[in-house]
C-alpha cells in the first residue's frame, strides 16, 4: 500500500454532547480499527481539557487509571483503548492537556519568542493546538489522525480545542477533514420513545462555535427507527446516513462490528474522499467475540487493590484479564477486594474459594497491610498469585517476614527507619524533589532466565516491559531471598535490577516490577496474564476444598 501524501493526511475529529462518558474513546478505537482493516494506516489522539499537565500526579478516584506508553509518557486511560482496539503502540504525541499547552505557550513567552506581543487564547494557545494535532500526521506515518476532544461541547475547559478544530477545517478544507459528533437519545419509558431533542440542542450549540458535525453517532438503549434517523438528519443538517445508531453493547468489544454493520467507516471515508479498498477483514476480531461470549470455564481470580470503588482505576488490569481469559476459552470472573479490608481473621473467608489472587499497584502506606495479608494466604495455601509492582513489592515484603525472619522488613516507602528495607527507593530518584514524570517511566529491557515460571510465560530471554514506580527490590538481600526459595527470574541487563521475582515451590507465583497489563490487546494477550489464568484454570478442580479442609499453614496467621 502506497502511503497517501503528507500534505493530505486525513484528519477526523471526535467531540460529545449531552453527557460525559458516553464512550469517545471507544468510538474512536472501533473507527480506527475499521479503517487499519481497511488497509489505512491510522493513529487516534486524546486532547484532554483539565490544567494538569498528564495524569501522573492525579488520585486515581478522580480520572481513573493513568496509562504508560512506550517512551514514558503518563496519559489518559483511553490510550489503553487505543492499543488495545489497534495494537499499535502510542506515545506522548497521542495525549495532550491544557496543562501541557499552557506550559508550552508560558515557556515560550519567557524566552520571548512572541516578540513583545500581548500571548492571548486566540491565536496563541489555539496555534499550539494546532501544533499538537498536527504533529502526528506530520510523522509520514499515518494516512488518518482520529483525535477524540475530551469533555462535552459547551464546557469552558474544552472551547479552545473546539475554536482549534473550526480553524483546522477551515485551513485543511472540509474533504480533508470529518467531525464525529457523539450523542445521547434518551429513552422515556413512562412514554416509551427515544428524544432527540438533547442532540439537536447539543449539534446546536456545536453550529454556534462554527462547526457542522458531518456524522452523529447517537448512543441509546433502544433501536432507532427509520423516521427518527431521518428526522434527526432533518434537524440537524446531516445526510441520513450519517446518523448512526451506537446501541448499548454488552462488552466494548463488540462495538467495531456494530460500527460496521452501520456502515461508519464508509460513511467517513466518503466524506474525506477516500478509496474504501479492501472490505475490512475482521475475522479474527469475530473469532475473540464468540469466544468472549461463550466459554468453555470460569475462573474466580481475586483482584486486591485499594481504588476498587472505581474500577477504572485497573481499567487495563480487567481488561487483560479478559483477553487471557479468551486465549484460555474461560471466563475470568473478577472479585474487586478491598485491601483495607483484608485481615489476619478473616482472610480465610475472603479468598479461600478463589482460583486466583491478584495484588494490584498502587501507592502510599494504606491498605499495604492487607495486600500483605492476602499475599501470604496466596503463598501459603499454593494459591496462583500474579503481583504487579506494588504488588510484587509486597510479596517480597511478606516473605522477608514470614521466611526469612525480619520481622519489620518494609519498602521504605512506608517505613523509612525499617532495619530490613527489602525495597528501597532507586538511587536515581533520592534527589528528586517534583513529582510529575519523574518515576521510572516507560519501557525498559528484561533479561528473563531459563527455567523459570516467567521464561515459560514468554518463552524468549529477552523482554521490554513497561514501569511506573521509584523504588526497587533491595539488591543486597537477594542472595538470601534466593536461598531461602525466592528467585529473582528477570533482571534489567543494563542495571541489574530485579524486575521479576518468583517462588521455587508453589504452581504459580510471580512478581513483576513492570506493568504487563499495558501490553495486553484483543489480538496478542500478555503472556504472563495467559500463563496466570491457565494456572487459576490447573487450580480450579479441587483446590477450594483442600483448603477448607486442610490444616494449613496460614491457620498461624489468626
Amino acid at each position: 500500500m502506497s502511503p497517501l501524501n503528507p500534505t493530505t493526511v486525513r484528519y477526523v475529529f471526535v467531540t460529545g454532547g449531552v453527557t460525559s462518558s458516553l464512550g469517545k474513546g471507544i468510538i474512536s478505537a472501533s473507527l480506527a480499527k475499521l479503517l487499519q482493516a481497511r488497509g489505512y494506516r491510522v493513529t487516534i489522539q486524546k486532547l484532554d481539557p483539565y490544567i494538569n499537565v498528564d495524569p501522573g500526579t492525579l488520585n486515581p478516584y478522580e480520572h481513573g487509571e493513568c496509562f504508560v506508553t512506550n517512551d514514558g509518557a503518563e496519559t489518559d486511560l483511553d490510550l489503553g483503548h487505543y492499543e488495545r482496539f489497534l495494537g499499535v503502540p502510542t506515545s506522548q504525541a497521542n495525549n495532550v492537556t491544557t496543562g501541557r499547552i499552557y506550559q508550552t505557550v508560558i515557556n515560550r513567552e519567557r524566552e520571548g519568542a512572541y516578540l513583545g506581543k500581548t500571548v492571548q487564547v486566540i491565536p496563541h494557545i489555539t496555534d499550539e493546538i494546532k501544533r499538537r494535532i498536527k504533529l502526528l500526521g506530520e510523522t509520514g506515518e499515518y494516512d488518518i489522525v482520529i483525535t477524540e476532544i475530551g469533555g462535552t461541547v459547551g464546557d469552558i475547559e474544552s472551547l479552545p480545542y473546539i475554536e482549534s478544530v473550526r480553524q483546522l477545517i477551515w485551513e485543511m478544507g472540509s474533504s480533508n477533514t470529518a467531525v464525529i459528533h457523539l450523542t445521547l437519545l434518551p429513552y422515556l419509558s413512562t412514554t416509551g420513545e427515544l428524544k432527540t431533542k438533547p442532540t439537536q440542542h447539543s449539534v446546536k450549540m456545536l453550529l454556534e462555535y462554527g462547526i457542522q458535525p458531518d456524522v452523529l453517532v447517537c448512543r441509546t438503549e433502544k433501536p432507532m427507527t427509520n423516521d427518527l434517523r431521518r428526522k434527526i438528519a432533518l434537524f440537524c443538517n446531516v445526510n441520513i446516513n450519517a446518523v448512526i445508531e451506537s446501541i448499548d453493547a454488552s462488552t466494548i468489544y463488540e462495538v467495531p462490528l456494530l460500527m460496521l454493520k452501520e456502515q461508519l467507516d464508509k460513511v467517513v471515508l466518503n466524506k474525506l474522499k477516500l478509496a474504501l479498498k479492501q472490505e475490512p477483514d475482521m475475522q479474527a476480531w469475530k473469532d475473540f467475540l464468540g469466544k468472549l461470549k461463550n466459554p468453555v470455564h470460569e475462573v474466580r481470580i481475586g483482584l486486591v487493590g485499594k481504588y476498587i470503588e472505581l474500577k477504572d482505576a485497573y481499567k487495563s488490569i480487567a481488561e487483560a484479564f479478559i483477553h487471557a481469559g479468551v486465549a484460555n476459552e474461560c471466563r475470568v470472573k473478577l472479585e474487586w477486594i478491598h485491601s483495607e479490608k483484608i485481615d489476619a481473621e478473616h482472610v480465610r473467608a475472603q479468598l479461600a474459594e478463589l482460583h486466583g489472587v491478584l495484588v494490584a499497584p498502587g501507592f502510599g502506606e494504606r491498605g499495604i497491610e492487607g495486600k500483605i495479608t492476602a499475599i501470604r494466604f496466596a503463598r501459603e495455601n499454593k494459591v496462583p498469585f500474579l503481583g504487579i509492582c506494588l504488588g510484587m513489592q509486597c510479596a517480597v515484603v511478606e516473605f522477608a517476614r514470614h521466611v526469612l525472619g525480619y520481622a519489620d522488613a518494609h519498602s521504605s516507602e512506608m517505613n523509612p527507619g525499617s532495619a530490613h528495607p527489602v525495597i528501597d527507593m532507586m538511587a536515581e530518584q533520592k534527589e528528586i524533589t517534583n513529582k510529575g514524570g519523574t518515576m521510572r517511566l516507560g519501557e525498559y529491557a528484561c533479561s528473563v532466565h531459563k527455567g523459570t515460571r516467567a521464561f515459560q510465560a514468554y518463552g524468549k530471554t529477552r523482554i521490554n516491559e513497561r514501569h511506573r514506580h521509584r523504588f526497587e527490590f533491595n539488591g543486597k538481600y537477594q542472595d538470601a531471598f534466593e536461598q531461602a526459595g525466592m528467585v529473582a527470574s528477570g533482571h534489567n541487563p543494563d542495571n541489574g535490577l530485579v524486575e521479576i521475582v518468583e517462588l521455587k515451590n508453589h504452581p504459580w507465583f510471580v512478581g513483576v516490577q513492570f506493568h504487563p497489563e499495558y501490553k495486553s490487546t484483543v489480538l496478542n494477550p500478555h503472556p504472563l496474564f495467559v500463563r496466570f489464568v491457565k494456572a487459576t484454570l490447573d487450580r480450579a478442580s479441587g483446590h477450594i476444598s483442600e483448603i477448607r479442609s486442610g490444616e494449613s499453614a496460614a491457620s498461624s496467621m489468626v
